[in-house]
């Protein structure tokens, strides 16, 4: 079974996703804010990370950053509400593999994931 970390302030959006793959058979984790994130990553097997880039705290590109440094291999996905090109170019420059804006297709998100993580 393969695991998604979903990074997200909003609990709407991380209700969507978590239920969205545990249906299609992979195991969730949820975290709200970086510290939750980053302390998930290091406790669990993590596939591939779906990221919000505007979180209260630490946001997304130094998640990001946190998250390459601990494995730079790792798939990471950024979700924006936001049409902010600059930080879409940051994210894609550090190494994000895709990036979705708010409000997404749900399956198109789903595909991405599948699609990489079948590599």
């Amino acid at each position: 079974m393969q695991n998604i970390l979903i990074v997200d302030d909003q609990p709407g959006i991380r209700l969507l996703l978590n239920e969205v793959f545990k249906k299609e058979g992979y195991m969730t984790y949820l975290a709200q804010n970086g510290i939750e994130a980053l302390k998930i990553f290091d406790e669990e097997a993590i596939d591939c990370v779906l990221l919000d880039m505007k979180i209260p705290g630490m946001n997304g590109i130094e998640i990001l950053q946190q998250l390459k440094v601990k494995n730079e291999t790792i798939p990471v996905m950024m979700m924006t509400a936001y049409g902010e090109q600059d930080l879409i170019d940051e994210a894609m420059r550090l190494g994000a593999t895709k990036y979705f804006t708010k409000p997404f297709n749900i399956f198109d998100v789903l595909n991405s994931v599948k699609d990489v993580l079948s590599v």
